[in-house]
């Protein structure tokens, strides 16, 4: 038993916390309120600890960008009110040599009236649905119809209008459907002016090279001749001088580069030009939108990972007259790549972090609190060692 009680003996002097005897201990008023008070800041304190361990947060970090070869979704919703469906063609081009004419892979357009309602979707069409036109044109298949001197080696028959313009187009001409046979046949002139007061809304997605380029959503269709990119807009002016004056006011109401990330608004990523209005009477009115592309990583806690892009903008307007060489009535988006990519990180405070918290946060205030009762205890005694002496004030 005695050796036992040396070895207890000999443990207690590892006890940094000795205890003095209650009889030592002198309570008072003021250590009272200042523990009190400690109490109650310790709370709130542990309570903000707590959520700042529960809250996610994105921290941003900024690397080189090493996948340029990679293929880049663009993501459109625009509105024009006062141009028709037929009238709009959607092209591509980039710094990589790629043009796409009137692109139609997974874009939508939607025929809107002059109130802005709903009036047919169509997809990878001109005037809405043509199919029973083409059928009535291919009735007899033993046919060759003429191309009105547009035809070459590897296209010698049109048996519809849309081949005739396509063969027009082919050879860099202007095409107006009046009095061709195939365009008669499937009533296109009716379409046109049945259309010509309407306006359109152009959805869906681009597929791009994520090089410099542009895409552009202007009147007439497109083709490519002696390496230039051209614009039939015969048809355009045509109607403006008749009186139906198409112009480029529209509304932007959704552009966004790559995959829309779930973490993206808490990141603070915006897609600056949606909700963008431009309203014109000028049928020469020219849209320029210059866009500065980010890449942009997220990974979540969850390990998933979403890629996509965050954007700044310059506008530009320009008026043009009609013939002018160096510009195009239209809408144009030229972007341009960062070579920088930006890595959103989803992180939360571990478990021992907030512990560590905790520690620091009770340990410090007990101790301050202890010096500030000391302080005031110290005070109280000479003041009314003073008093009892009659030498206080």
């Amino acid at each position: 038993m005695a050796k036992s009680g040396s070895i207890l003996n000999r443990f207690r002097t590892f006890d940094a916390y000795a205890k003095t005897l209650d009889d030592f201990r002198v309570k008072t008023t003021s250590g009272a309120a200042v523990t009190i008070v400690s109490l109650f800041l310790i709370l709130i304190l542990v309570l903000s600890e707590f959520v700042a361990y529960r809250t996610i947060r994105m921290v941003p970090e900024l690397v080189v960008d090493r996948g340029r070869k990679e293929k880049m979704t663009i993501n459109l919703n625009i509105t024009f009110p006062k141009v028709p469906c037929y009238m709009l063609s959607v092209d591509v081009m980039d710094d990589a040599g790629e043009h796409l004419n009137d692109y139609t892979h997974d874009i939508y357009r939607v025929r809107i009236d002059r109130y802005g309602n709903p009036v047919h979707i169509e997809k990878a069409t001109d005037l809405g649905d043509q199919t029973h036109g083409a059928e009535l044109a291919r009735t007899d298949t033993q046919t060759c119809g003429s191309c009105y001197g547009a035809a070459n080696d590897t296209h010698l028959c049109c048996n519809t209008c849309e081949e005739v313009r396509q063969a027009y187009q082919r050879n860099g001409w202007g095409f107006n459907p009046e009095g061709i046979e195939q365009c008669m046949r499937e009533g296109w002139s009716e379409k046109i002016k049945e259309q010509s007061d309407e306006g359109c809304n152009i959805n869906g997605h681009l597929r791009v090279n994520k090089v410099r380029g542009n895409f552009h959503m202007a009147p007439g269709r497109s083709f490519q001749q002696a390496h230039m990119h051209i614009h039939d807009m015969a048809n355009y002016y045509e109607n403006a001088n008749t009186g139906n004056n198409h112009v480029f006011s529209h509304v932007i109401n959704h552009l966004s580069f790559g995959e829309q990330a779930k973490g993206a608004k808490g990141a603070g990523v915006v897609d600056v030009l949606d909700g963008t209005s431009q309203h014109t009477a000028e049928t020469g009115a020219m849209y320029q939108y210059f866009v500065k592309v980010v890449s942009t990583e997220f990974k979540y806690l969850d390990g998933s990972v979403i890629y996509t892009n965050q954007y700044s903008v310059t506008e530009n307007e320009r008026t043009l007259s009609p013939g002018q060489a160096n510009g195009l009535p239209g809408l144009f988006v030229n972007y341009d790549i960062s070579p920088m990519l930006i890595i959103y990180n989803e992180t939360r405070q571990s478990f021992t972090h907030f512990l560590t918290g905790v520690c620091a946060i009770v340990g410090g205030i007990f101790t301050v609190a202890g010096m500030i009762d000391g302080v005031i205890y110290r005070a109280e005694r000479s003041l009314k060692r003073k008093m009892e002496l009659g030498k206080a004030l």
